[in-house]
């Protein structure tokens, strides 16, 4: 099984640059069109918040008419520059899967790694929080898992980077949420966006991993004290590869044109090469 997961797409109106100057609904297109190229498709493809910069319905068009180009099923989390409301207005139909009401958390058991999203956003705040409900859905949801394998996705990481900035904008959760975790070694990772940068870390007896943006990314910052700032390194998504022998193993991809791939040719005097190579050399 291949999970491609894309974070954070900032969609604005057209003509309306985020920040001024970012183009993020060209971005989204190259990200898509990245998965697009992927030899093998993956099976599914996750959305881990921010799909919009201001949560507006012209956004979420956007979004909608970008994510409609891809064949395999998509599955979307809000972030904190989402509206609930209107994500849920402009994407259930075309994602049917996401509840009408309350909190869109949800599970996808159609494959062989068991998918569950959760919904952080917190209206009004940049930094998010598991509800009391959404945390007691989660457990009773686990509780019905049977141990398959697991895939958590959500905006907000649940989990401190050593970044005072991301840190400061974390998700919240209840001091048992982590005892929850690590009673599931099914769990196999904890993926989130938000923080615009690659990051992995150990949380709870399993693996925290946050995707890139699209678009735009945090500078890397590990002084204290200092606040978040955007930085235009290159794009990426993470892509999450299920084998029944090595478990799920992530990659990061870039988006962009690098060149096609090329074999590697070895000069004679690399250690190893025959000596008849050596001789001729």
């Amino acid at each position: 099984m291949i999970i491609a997961q894309l974070s954070d797409f900032h969609a604005r109106p057209h003509g309306r640059p985020a920040y001024g100057f970012i183009d993020t609904n060209a971005a989204i297109g190259r990200a898509v069109d990245a998965v697009l190229a992927m030899q093998p498709r993956p099976d599914c493809v996750l959305v881990t918040g921010d799909l919009t910069d201001c949560g507006l319905a012209e956004e979420y068009a956007i979004v909608r008419e970008q994510l409609a180009r891809l064949p395999m099923p998509v599955y979307v989390v809000p972030g904190n520059h989402d509206r609930r409301e209107n994500f849920v207005a402009e994407l259930s139909e075309q994602h049917d899967y996401l509840p009408k009401a309350g909190f869109l958390n949800y599970a996808i058991d159609a494959f062989p790694v068991r998918l569950i999203g959760l919904d952080t956003l917190v209206p009004g705040e940049s930094g998010g929080a598991l509800s009391a409900e959404s945390e007691a859905w989660l457990a009773q949801t686990l509780a019905e898992g049977s141990g398959r394998p697991t895939l958590i996705f959500m905006h907000h990481p649940p989990f401190r980077v050593a970044v005072d900035g991301m840190d400061g904008i974390l998700c919240r959760v209840s001091p048992g949420f982590a005892g929850l975790i690590a009673r599931h070694p099914e769990i196999e990772r904890i993926v989130c966006g938000h923080y615009h940068r690659p990051i992995q870390r150990r949380f709870a007896g399993t693996i925290g991993y946050v995707a890139p943006g699209t678009a735009h990314q945090v500078a890397l910052d590990l002084r204290p004290g200092t606040e978040n700032q955007m930085i235009m390194e290159p794009p990426a998504f993470a892509v999450h590869a299920w084998d029944p022998e090595a478990g799920l193993v992530s990659h990061l991809q870039p988006i962009g044109d690098y060149g096609a791939p090329r074999p590697f040719t070895l000069d004679p005097a690399y250690p190893g090469q025959p000596q008849a190579a050596l001789a001729d050399a």
